[in-house]
This record gives C-alpha cells, sequence and structure tokens, in this order.
C-alpha cells in the first residue's frame, strides 16, 4: 500500500513517464509503462499526447482515482495509528521485563 499511496500523493499534477520513473526506486522505463498502460485501460488515469518533437506524453489521475486515493489516505492513517499503538505496548512490556 505505502507504493500506491506514495504515488498519488506526487501525482496531483500531470505526470511524465521519465519524472515518474526518476521519483520511483527500482522500476524500470518499460515496467511502468506497462504498469500506466494497464492503469489506463482500467480508468484509473487518462493519457495525454502530444505530437511534439520528441513526443509528449504526460499522465494524470482520472476522478476514479482520486476517489480510491482518499480511501488510500484514510488506511494509512489507519495503518499509522496501530503502528504507533504498536510500538506503545512493545515498549511497554519490554520495560516490564
Amino acid at each position: 500500500m505505502e507504493r500506491s499511496t506514495s504515488l498519488l500523493k506526487f501525482w496531483g499534477r500531470f505526470l511524465s513517464v521519465d519524472d515518474a520513473s526518476s521519483r520511483i526506486d527500482g522500476i524500470s522505463s518499460r515496467l511502468l509503462t506497462e504498469r500506466l498502460r494497464d492503469l489506463e485501460e482500467k480508468g484509473f488515469i487518462f493519457r495525454d499526447y502530444k505530437p511534439t518533437i520528441p513526443p509528449a506524453v504526460t499522465y494524470g489521475l482520472t476522478k476514479r482515482m482520486q476517489e480510491i486515493g482518499v480511501a488510500l489516505d484514510k488506511l494509512d492513517e489507519l495503518a499509522q495509528k496501530w503502528q504507533q499503538e504498536d510500538s506503545k505496548r512493545i515498549r511497554r512490556n519490554a520495560k516490564g521485563m
């Protein structure tokens, strides 16, 4: 979930493949392009192509993906809350030993 949330957080604007590739560690341009095409096909992102030299291709979030982003943010908040609670419990238990 962390990667999805991170992707949404820096996608508040149009994003080129090169820009996305430089922001996501460990993903090749080819793999990123495949994932972007898949997301576009499913209606989560849109692709904007400008026939310039060189061609300009940017991607943006559809309303569907923006709605998912709201849900992911809530899940992220809950996960962080639980992590803090677990850390406190572990520290308390360690002190009691």
